[in-house]
C-alpha cells in the first residue's frame, strides 16, 4: 500500500512539474530577455541590434538587454551563450562569423550546430569594393585584366587575417584567378585609414561605413556584391552585373538560442523578431545602412549557415588562411 501511495505521489509531483514547465513555456518571456553581441559596441552587429531593439521589446512584452562580449573573433561571446540556460532568455546575435570560425580555429569551444539552435536569420548585408580614386584599374574588368597581366602588384587591405574583408578578397581571387598583394591590419578602422591616404590601393569593406567616404569622394565604388544594387549605393554596380556573379560574398546576420531551448520558445522568438526586424521604421533605418532585412524561420536559417559553412571552408582552405 505504502509503495503504491508513493508511485502515485511521484506521478502527481511529475505531472503538476511538467505542467508547470509547459505552462511556463507558454506564457514566455515573463522577464528580460539578453541579447549577447559578441562584438565591441558601435560595430555592424551591435548597430542592427540596437536598432531593431525598441520593436523587439514591443513584439516580447518584455525589456531586451543587449550585452556586449567581444573577443575571440565572436567566440567568447559565443561560448557564453553554449553555457547558457537553454530557456530562451539568454540569446547570441552574431554575423557571419558564426559560419566562419569552425574552419579558422581548430579548438574552438563549441560546437556551432550542435550546441546552438538557431532562432532566425535577421539580415543580410551586401559589402563594396572600394578604391582609392588615383587607381589605374578603375572597373572589375581592368582590375582583372591588370592583375593577370602584372601579378602581385595590386594591394588590397583587410581588416586582418581571417575578417569578412579578408575573405570576401580570396573569394574574389579564387574565383577569378586573379594574384594580388592582401595586407591585413588590425581592424576595418587602420585599413580604410591608409586606403583613403593612398598607401594601399583597394579594399572590400561594408557599405555604411563606405559610404560617407564614397559620397566626399575620398574613394569609388567598384562593385558591391547581392542581386540587385543595393539602395544605399545606388549608383555603385554589383558583381554580377559586370559578369562576376561567383564573386558574391555577402554578410549575415541572425540570432541562436542554446541548445536545448525549447521548440515553442524558439518559435515565439523567431516570430518576434521577425515582427521586430520587419517593422517599417526599422527597415527604412537598416536599409540606409546598407541591410537587407529578412527575419527567417529557424529552419531557413540554419540551412543557410550549414551552407555558408561549406562556401568559407573552402575558401579559409584553398586560400590557407591562418588566424593568429
Amino acid at each position: 500500500m505504502f509503495t503504491r501511495i508513493t508511485a502515485a505521489v511521484g506521478i502527481a509531483s511529475l505531472a503538476l512539474a511538467l505542467a508547470g514547465a509547459a505552462h511556463a513555456q507558454s506564457d514566455f518571456p515573463t522577464r528580460p530577455v539578453t541579447l549577447i553581441v559578441p562584438f565591441g559596441a558601435g560595430g555592424g552587429t551591435d548597430n542592427l541590434v540596437r536598432t531593431f531593439q525598441p520593436a523587439l521589446q514591443e513584439a516580447l512584452g518584455q525589456a531586451v538587454v543587449v550585452e556586449n562580449r567581444p573577443g575571440g573573433g565572436s567566440t567568447i561571446g559565443t561560448a557564453l551563450v553554449t553555457k547558457a540556460q537553454p530557456d530562451g532568455y539568454t540569446l547570441l546575435a552574431v554575423d557571419t562569423a558564426v559560419t566562419v570560425n569552425p574552419a579558422l580555429y581548430d579548438n574552438l569551444p563549441y560546437d556551432t550546430l550542435k550546441d546552438l539552435t538557431p532562432v532566425s536569420l535577421l539580415a543580410t548585408g551586401p559589402v563594396i569594393l572600394i578604391a582609392h580614386p588615383s587607381v589605374e584599374a578603375k572597373t572589375m574588368d581592368d582590375i582583372v585584366a591588370k592583375a593577370k597581366a602584372e601579378p602581385g602588384t595590386l594591394t588590397f587591405a583587410s581588416g586582418g587575417n581571417g575578417a569578412s574583408t579578408h575573405l570576401a578578397l580570396e573569394l574574389m581571387k579564387l574565383e577569378t584567378g586573379v594574384d594580388v598583394i592582401h595586407i591585413p591590419y588590425k581592424g576595418t578602422g587602420p585599413a580604410t585609414t591608409d586606403l583613403l591616404g593612398g598607401h594601399v590601393q583597394y579594399m572590400f569593406n561594408g557599405i555604411s561605413a563606405s559610404r560617407p567616404h564614397l559620397e566626399s569622394g575620398a574613394i569609388i565604388g567598384i562593385a558591391v556584391t547581392g542581386d540587385e544594387r543595393n539602395p544605399a549605393v545606388p549608383d555603385v554596380p554589383t558583381f554580377a552585373e559586370l559578369g562576376y556573379p561567383q564573386v558574391n560574398p555577402m554578410s549575415i546576420w541572425g540570432v541562436w538560442a542554446p541548445a536545448g531551448t525549447p521548440d515553442d520558445v524558439v518559435a515565439k522568438l523567431s516570430d518576434a523578431f521577425a515582427k521586430a526586424i520587419n517593422d517599417p521604421a526599422v527597415v527604412e533605418k537598416l536599409n540606409d545602412l546598407g541591410f537587407f532585412t529578412v527575419g527567417s524561420a529557424p529552419g531557413e536559417y540554419g540551412e543557410r549557415v550549414s551552407s555558408e559553412m561549406k562556401k568559407w571552408k573552402n575558401v579559409v582552405e584553398t586560400a590557407h588562411i591562418v588566424v593568429e
